[in-house]
């Protein structure tokens, strides 16, 4: 949830399977691994010096034009859905053959077959969620809301706020149990406060949504205003008292640790002793409180609305997490506001990528043991291996020769570099899904059950000591990650494919793919952020005054670069919100160049395809953020996300990189120039 993950990539594409011998071993040869640097993917019209995204992924964007059902499609994505149909081929085949009931293999057949059913699904109709709107008409009493809010949260149905489980930052070998700000059905609390035209519209057109699901659902409101008013109102309560985007990334002020007696104090009329019980979690000495501000705000709310309007808030709650899953005609209305208006898609994905996702967020590891098998050979793990080690290496030299760094801060610096947990590919031990309970009754009803067995899961984990052999992405997934609270980077096995990662290419190629990414996973941990944490995952600051000083100084020349970038006419890049991937990117680009120069040694690599090993490696980088992408989508993103867009986070960074001058001859004058007194020698 909203622990301390750092991601390479926003979205995180659940692509995954399970743990039998399906025998389909055309899935093997379906494809011939693409080349590594394809001329094709190249705009040989614009010069490097110029536009270096344009010239390395021009060629790409021309090809692979943006599909009608995709705000944003790029490298990523491509991947990700060449990753999905491998999965969906596994599952197709589970579907097929003759399954035990409540096997593993059953389960994940029965799950996707009713998501596949939309003939059934139009017939159910709102039966699957019936029993729930029903128990919110009895609703008559303050006690009654609360009971509700703490049931939707055993199902994962969004409401009011967050509760999870993850190690605790001031003890980071214990799981703790943390209160979160929530409870909008919008993103984030800008869009209700942000007065520019873009968000103004969006607030309009919410509250057409909210009426027309309403009209859907054939909900009828006894108070005298619109339902979408008094929803809006009640959401923007809560909203002006969330914390920004920017705010949440300080982890000190999301670091509040209150015994029960203090959480009384901000919270005196909603018990959540009561709640705690309800959810069935286990009486707790101290839980963190991420944002007593909103909590505050919250039990004000809890006990000054009334109880009709908390009836239509909790309808809300459950038609907006549901909609997506029931009929095509309520599925679609969800769609044409989430996915059509919010982010520009002109059609929907086609539903068996859609239910092929969900599976795998619910049965993720199960589905991931096959296509570990199928697709993830053993010799891929073992070079893996090798790269991150030689990461490590070259960071710790980094570290050695900074001339910012105080030698005492050099010290605490290469310990926590060295003490980096990493995983790669699939877990040492697989999740037991043999208590999940899943039925041949709804599709819905199957999603909220495979909620609730990883929310029992989930609290099991909290008081007791963290699992270190625990993931947190399936094997199958598209992203990499770094935990800053465990401090441990992972690579799931979806990640190690092209163009991320060539079993057979040369080390140019995958040092510029896939050890960028390992590098950026690193400097995470050494980021405006992760910075914070000492080498165990606790949030302690083990720099010097000094040395402090100089990070913010450095950090800010960034800022201030990313700050300037035009990413439309009228709309500039968020430096502030984008620092940490921004850092992590640099970071990532410098560690894995010397790791190159380091395994190459005295040799100098012939040229292939009439480039050098060094203009292999950035070429390399550029390919894996080659996308094309909506306005709308530009914005949404600009707004909302910490990663910078893909052109940016190759044309942002390249120039500030000496390596990269000298590989392709980049002099002043150059578009992509940039001077050395303007680079962010970070790391």
């Amino acid at each position: 949830m909203k622990t301390i993950y750092y991601y390479l990539a926003t979205f995180i594409t659940l692509v995954s399977v399970i743990s039998c011998n399906s025998g389909n071993k055309e899935m093997k040869t379906e494809k011939q691994t693409p080349k590594a640097i394809d001329l094709a993917d190249l705009d040989t019209t614009i010069s490097p010096t110029e536009d270096f995204y344009q010239y390395a992924t021009g060629g790409w964007q021309k090809n692979n034009p943006l599909p009608d059902e995709e705000s944003r499609f790029g490298s990523f994505d491509l991947l990700a859905k060449e990753t999905n149909q491998k999965v969906n081929d596994i599952i197709v085949n589970l579907t097929k053959q003759e399954n035990a009931e409540n096997s593993i293999e059953w389960k994940i057949a029965t799950f996707y077959n009713l998501g596949m059913d939309s003939v059934k699904l139009d017939k159910d109709g709102i039966k699957p969620i019936e029993e729930y709107l029903k128990k919110i008409d009895v609703i008559s009493s303050k006690d009654d809301v609360l009971k509700t809010i703490a049931e939707f949260h055993r199902l994962g149905i969004s409401s009011s706020f967050a509760i999870f489980g993850s190690a605790d930052r001031e003890n980071s070998k214990m799981e703790i149990a943390y209160l979160y700000q929530g409870g909008l059905g919008l993103p984030n609390r800008d869009y209700y406060t942000a007065d520019d035209a873009r968000s103004i519209e969006i607030r309009e057109e919410y509250k057409k949504h909210i009426d027309k699901m309403f009209d859907l659902f054939k909900i009828n409101n006894t108070k005298s205003e619109a339902i979408s008013k008094i929803i809006f109102d009640f959401e923007y309560k809560l909203a002006d008292n969330s914390m920004t985007n920017l705010e949440l990334r300080d982890p000190y002020a999301t670091t509040n640790r209150m015994s029960q007696s203090e959480l009384n104090e901000i919270s005196p009329d909603f018990n959540f002793e009561t709640y705690f019980s309800y959810i069935k979690l286990p009486q707790q000495e101290v839980v963190n409180v991420s944002q007593p501000k909103f909590f505050k705000e919250f039990n004000n709310v809890f006990k000054n609305t009334d109880i009709e309007t908390w009836k239509l808030y909790l309808k809300w709650n459950l038609i907006r997490t549901s909609s997506q899953y029931l009929s095509t005609e309520i599925a679609d209305a969800s769609w044409e506001f989430y996915g059509k208006f919010l982010t520009g898609a002109l059609v929907q994905q086609p539903r068996w990528r859609k239910v092929v996702n969900r599976t795998n967020s619910s049965m993720g590891e199960a589905v991931g043991q096959i296509f570990v098998r199928e697709y993830f050979p053993p010799e891929a793990k073992q070079r893996m291996e090798v790269l991150v080690e030689n990461l490590r290496a070259a960071f710790a030299k980094r570290i050695e020769k900074l001339d910012w760094m105080s030698d005492v801060t050099k010290v605490q610096a290469k310990e926590k570099l060295a003490a980096i947990n990493v995983k790669i590919g699939y877990p040492n031990k697989w999740r037991d899904y043999s208590s999940l309970k899943i039925k041949n009754d709804y599709y819905y009803a199957n999603i909220l059950r495979a909620n609730e067995f990883d929310f029992d899961d989930m609290l099991s984990k909290i008081g007791k000591p963290v699992d270190k052999e625990q993931w947190f992405m399936n094997p199958q997934t598209v992203n990499a990650y770094y935990s800053a609270s465990m401090n441990e980077i992972c690579f799931p096995a979806g990640i190690l494919q092209a163009p991320f990662f060539y079993l057979d290419a040369d080390d140019a190629v995958n040092y510029g793919a896939i050890g960028v990414v390992i590098g950026h996973e690193m400097t995470h941990g050494f980021d405006d952020k992760g910075r914070s944490y000492d080498k165990d995952g606790n949030l302690k600051d083990w720099w010097t005054e000094e040395d402090a000083k100089r990070f913010n100084e450095k950090s800010q020349v960034l800022v201030e670069r990313f700050n300037n970038i035009d990413v439309l006419p009228d709309l500039k890049a968020d430096g502030k919100l984008s620092l940490g991937e921004n850092i992590a990117d640099y970071g990532g680009l410098k560690i894995s160049y010397d790791a190159l120069t380091i395994a190459l040694g005295n040799e100098t690599p012939e040229k292939i395809d009439g480039f050098t090993a060094q203009q292999r490696f950035f070429l390399s980088y550029a390919k894996i953020w080659g996308q094309n992408i909506r306005d709308t989508e530009i914005r949404r993103r600009t707004k909302e996300d910490v990663h910078s867009l893909g052109q940016w986070r190759v044309n942002g960074q390249v120039p500030g990189i000496k390596e990269f001058h000298d590989a392709f001859n980049v002099k002043p004058g150059d578009k992509m120039y940039l001077p050395p007194e303007k680079w962010a020698t970070i790391w």
